[in-house]
């Protein structure tokens, strides 16, 4: 047998696995990754709001230290 016909029917049976293996998976509904979009959604914009006031917060530390050593 050659070894293309080899490489042709592991590769079969990889996708005959892979399908078996996606038929076991247990898909969210729509309205469960509709609620977990809108917790990623929100959570990205708390954070992203709350580093960019720490960065502001130590920036502004940072610059009275120096003033205060100067």
């Amino acid at each position: 047998m050659s070894q293309k016909v080899k490489r042709y029917r592991r590769f079969i049976s990889f996708l005959r696995e892979v399908r078996a293996e996606l038929k076991k998976v247990t898909w969210p509904s729509k309205n469960e990754v509709y609620s977990t979009t809108v917790v990623v959604v929100f959570a990205t914009i708390f954070f992203g709001f709350y580093l960019f006031f720490m960065d502001v917060v130590f920036s502004w530390l940072i610059t009275k230290v120096k003033d205060f050593f100067g």
